[in-house]
């Protein structure tokens, strides 16, 4: 019996990736990137500030880190809360000591349920972007398009009458994007998104709407991964940051061309007191080293843009 050849035909298939979005780019091959100063690594924090409702939505699916046990589940609802309320404005100290600034990653619901905290990050000189309307606002493939339009266009209205300005980052609730979302951002005004994790530089998307960039933020490289999901402690993860660097330094020698070294912070979870002074220790030598650029989301695109 023969194989109908229908069996084989698939006309998504092409070289990389099986879709439009971005065409394949091994790293030997890239166009050379500088960053100000001719320094070779560009450190971006990005600090994810969430609100989680007391009870979870399960659709499209519970958003990593919301709470687990029978409600009304208070222990964990106010860990949470230790992060808007205590850890934030530890994680503000740290970073104003070592002179950088940062990208904040926002739910909307922080902008109304804590304006002073959004009023304390833009007093400070750091970026707000967006991180959907609060921790239930997840998106999914199979999300109704208009329902997905709905939380970005909220996102973007509620912060911007915080901040004064439409925010130009987005980033999803556990980095979930639909086949949908990039051409929504575009059409909502965004400039770059957050959520993809597949390379060391940005990159242009191509939708039907116009092209969106894309900020490497490594899903490995976040305290939720490494300190809440692999029980490491600040100790290991400032090891592990201080040998991305070395590795990085050397890979853009190699290349000449430079490299993004990003890392993901959680309030509740960095802020705790017992890994502060491990965490201003790394961001000390971080900030110190002649290798570095500190850079926010926005500051790297808008450098890196003309070089593309």
């Amino acid at each position: 019996m023969t194989l109908d050849p229908a069996y084989l035909e698939y006309p998504q298939r092409r070289a990389g990736m099986d879709h439009t979005l971005y065409p394949p780019s091994p790293m030997p091959g890239r166009k050379p990137v500088v960053w100000p100063g001719g320094k070779p690594v560009a450190v971006t924090l990005l600090v994810n500030l969430e609100w989680f409702p007391i009870t979870p939505a399960d659709t499209p699916f519970r958003a990593p880190g919301h709470m687990v046990t029978p409600y009304p589940d208070y222990r964990h609802y106010t860990a949470r809360e230790y992060g808007t309320r205590v850890g934030f404005y530890r994680l503000l100290d740290a970073v104003a000591k070592a002179g950088v600034k940062v990208t904040v990653a926002a739910n909307a619901a922080i902008a109304t349920r804590y304006p002073s905290i959004i009023a304390d990050i833009l007093s400070a000189g750091h970026e707000i972007v967006a991180h959907s309307t609060d921790m239930n606002a997840t998106i999914a493939g199979g999300m109704a398009e208009d329902a997905e339009r709905a939380i970005i266009v909220q996102a973007r209205d509620t912060l911007a009458d915080a901040i004064g300005h439409a925010p130009r980052g987005w980033q999803s609730i556990a980095r979930s994007q639909s086949f949908d979302t990039p051409r929504l951002l575009v059409e909502a005004g965004f400039d770059y998104m957050c959520d993809w994790v597949n390379d060391d530089l940005p990159y242009v998307a191509t939708t039907s709407a116009g092209t969106i960039v894309s900020v490497p933020f490594n899903h490995e490289l976040s305290d939720r991964q490494m300190i809440g999901v692999q029980q490491q402690s600040m100790d290991s993860v400032a090891q592990q940051l201080g040998d991305a660097l070395d590795w990085l330094k050397g890979e853009a020698a190699r290349y000449r061309s430079g490299r993004v070294l990003p890392f993901t912070l959680t309030p509740y979870i960095t802020g705790l007191p017992y890994r502060m002074d491990a965490f201003e220790t790394m961001l000390a030598r971080l900030a110190e080293d002649e290798a570095t650029w500190f850079a926010t989301a926005g500051e790297l695109v808008d450098c890196w843009v003309p070089q593309a």
